[in-house]
């Protein structure tokens, strides 16, 4: 490099001043890196760094050495934070909240299962090799690009002095009079906000576990014996499903809600006319976008369970879930049909089931569905083939996973005639004529569109198979699990699902006449909006059951 700057002068200058200007934004586009996509504008950028500032006076008054090993240390602190920065942008719009360095990293796997199912091995492999050259790159670019500033800096003192001093009086001013582009202060000290709000996180994460492991062994149905246990739905076959991302956007958001709110209408009127009514309210998730087992053991355990730690917690433990209280009666054979189970699932004891269908022991033998493993429509009719159509000695309580909702919302299945099902081999064509994932993913418009053709189908396969082999006996409670990622859903939108109970038994929704739902599958827009984690509770003492705290 020496060799050829010498023959090249002139270039060699340029090549230098690039090299030093692209070092300096770098190093002020990470310390004003925002961590929301949302704010990824100009404004966010064209803002003084009062941690550039500082960092300035100190590597000038270091001597040589000691500030070489500052500028490392410190560019490489600030790479990682930028990274930290990229998580949560990843983060928020996928899950609608920032990344928790102590409990997210097990997320990872479930993120590169995804990403094979979506775009397939070579896909998802190069998106993984990108990540991790990322990871490497950013800190050493940070570094390299700290230490690059800090030399330059050093060669002319007098000048970085007296820029040094102009700015800072130009901070300060600013901070003072609240001066602001476009909505965001020109005065910035993110990164120190960062490190502050990482630091207050971390602290919570850590009493959080031992608070939650306190407030789990509290219950206050624990100690009810199984004889005071919804007495008032001896006889009744419970079958709670939940659908996979069906969120209120789903229902009022105006570019999916007009076909699905048809699909509600439609459903209402067929159940009707088969003997079926409903009534709806919406619940507050624990969970946004993703995390789909944080909803489910929210809603069935009657605690918040939004993050990975309180699910270890509380699934390790002895809590009663809504479908462990049927198993705990002695009147109900409990099963549940979880067509996103693809390995070992220990949480069955958890939730009270004696028996579990997996993806893989429901005779399914037709396509993937991206990420979900079969139609519901075959989901469904599994369930009855194997365990609703049997004649038992005891009613049946069910858990039923749909998946058909899931992200990437392609290709979607359509629904077949429920005789031709067979093994599944029917949905070969109709996989192949889908949209490819990889498609879709990227283009917002057409993942709200698609997304809402796919809880059309999940509602439909659901609502068709109610009317087709439900009973006078037969009870379905069925909500979503959470709202569609911020791509479909909106930044900020709320967590709210839809929840519904049907039955064609009138004394069944007479019990939750003081609830103040919604006639019929489509909740209203004010209808009441509880917690998830209320619904256990509520449900348990509607349906005649006496509290029995279970002490801490």
């Amino acid at each position: 490099m020496r060799a050829w700057r010498a023959r090249h002068p002139g270039a060699g200058r340029v090549l230098a001043l690039t090299v030093t200007v692209l070092a300096g934004v770098l190093v002020v586009v990470s310390l004003v890196l925002p961590n929301r996509a949302e704010n990824l504008r100009l404004a966010y950028f064209l803002r003084i760094p009062v941690e550039a500032l500082i960092g300035a006076v100190v590597l000038t008054a270091l001597p040589r050495r000691s500030r070489l090993v500052a500028a490392w240390l410190g560019g490489i602190t600030l790479g990682v934070l930028t990274l930290l920065n990229l998580l949560d942008i990843g983060f928020n719009q996928y899950l609608g909240r920032g990344f928790n360095v102590i409990l997210d990293w097990p997320l990872f796997n479930d993120a590169e299962s995804y990403l094979e199912d979506t775009l397939g091995h070579a896909g998802a492999l190069g998106v993984v090799a990108a990540a991790i050259a990322i990871v490497l790159l950013v800190p050493v670019l940070s570094a390299l690009a700290v230490v690059r500033v800090s030399n330059v800096l050093v060669r002319n003192r007098t000048a970085t002095t007296r820029a040094v001093l102009v700015l800072s009086m130009v901070w300060m001013m600013c901070t003072a009079l609240g001066l602001q582009n476009g909505g965001v202060p020109l005065a910035s000290e993110g990164t120190v906000t960062m490190v502050k709000y990482r630091t207050v996180l971390l602290r919570q994460t850590l009493r959080d576990e031992r608070e939650f492991a306190r407030t789990a062994k509290a219950d206050a149905f624990g100690a009810t014996p199984g004889s005071q246990l919804v007495p008032d739905l001896r006889g009744k076959d419970m079958i709670f499903t939940f659908i996979e991302s069906y969120g209120r956007s789903a229902i009022e958001d105006p570019v999916m809600a007009p076909g699905v709110d048809r699909t509600l209408k439609d459903s209402t009127a067929a159940l009707a006319g088969a003997g079926f009514h409903a009534k709806s309210g919406w619940l507050t998730s624990a969970t946004y976008g993703g995390g789909s087992w944080l909803g489910h053991s929210t809603f069935l355990s009657g605690l918040w369970v939004d993050n990975q730690n309180r699910y270890r917690t509380v699934t390790a433990g002895d809590h009663l879930t809504l479908t462990k209280a049927f198993a705990k009666t002695g009147a109900w054979d409990t099963v549940g049909v979880m067509p996103g189970v693809q390995k070992g699932w220990p949480e069955q004891k958890f939730y009270g089931l004696d028996k579990v269908y997996n993806a893989f022991q429901v005779g399914y033998k037709g396509p993937k569905f991206s990420w979900s493993t079969m139609p519901d429509q075959y989901a469904l009719e599994a369930f009855q083939r194997l365990e609703h159509s049997k004649k038992r000695d005891k009613p049946l309580m069910s858990e039923i996973i749909l998946t058909s909702s899931h992200q990437p919302w392609a290709p979607i299945p359509k629904m077949v005639g429920w005789d031709q099902l067979g093994d599944g081999s029917v949905f070969d064509a109709i996989e192949k004529a889908g949209n490819n994932p990889a498609d879709i993913i990227t283009d917002s418009a057409r993942s709200k569109e698609e997304y809402g053709k796919s809880v059309q189908y999940s509602l439909t396969a659901l609502t068709q198979w109610l009317e087709r082999y439900g009973n006078d006996n037969t009870v379905l409670v069925f909500l979503g699990d959470h709202q569609p990622i911020a791509r479909v859903s909106g930044n900020h939108a709320s967590r709210d699902v839809p929840c519904a109970i049907v039955a064609k038994d009138p004394k069944v929704l007479d019990k939750i006449a003081g609830w103040g739902w919604t006639d019929g599958l489509r909740p209203a827009h004010n209808a009441p909006v509880w917690k998830m984690s209320s619904f256990r509770d509520r449900f348990l003492t509607a349906y005649g059951s006496t509290p029995h705290p279970s002490k801490r």
